[in-house]
């Protein structure tokens, strides 16, 4: 599959930052850089134990924000990431927006509802 990249703005409680996100289908929750929730004010609410794709495990704080895209808005859980992680949009926020990844047009688009 390739590469996806998604410009969006995250919202914490002292500030608002732009954010380039790659769109990770594999991956459960957003990430955002150190810098990123540092800047916005962040802070962790709990610590998570996460396996990376290779198995090894990590542990990373986990807080929410504020998060804007071109698709649509919402709060959000996120990974509160160390100086080297990227910016990652998660499948939890894309669930929480009403999103769905198609990997054949490599774009974001509504998910379909079904009314009962």
């Amino acid at each position: 599959m390739g590469i996806t990249y998604i410009t969006g703005e995250v919202e914490g409680p002292t500030g608002k930052d732009t954010v380039e996100f790659l769109i990770d289908s594999g991956a459960t929750y957003s990430l955002l850089p150190f810098n990123i929730w540092q800047a916005i004010g962040l802070k962790p609410k709990r610590t998570v134990k996460f396996r990376l794709a290779d198995g090894t495990p990590i542990k990373r704080g986990v807080s929410e924000c504020y998060l804007i895209l071109p698709q649509g808005e919402g709060h959000t859980p996120v990974i509160l990431g160390e100086e080297s992680d990227e910016a990652l949009l998660g499948v939890v926020t894309l669930e929480i927006l009403g999103l769905v990844f198609n990997p054949f047009s490599r774009t974001l688009q509504p998910m379909k509802m079904l009314l009962v």
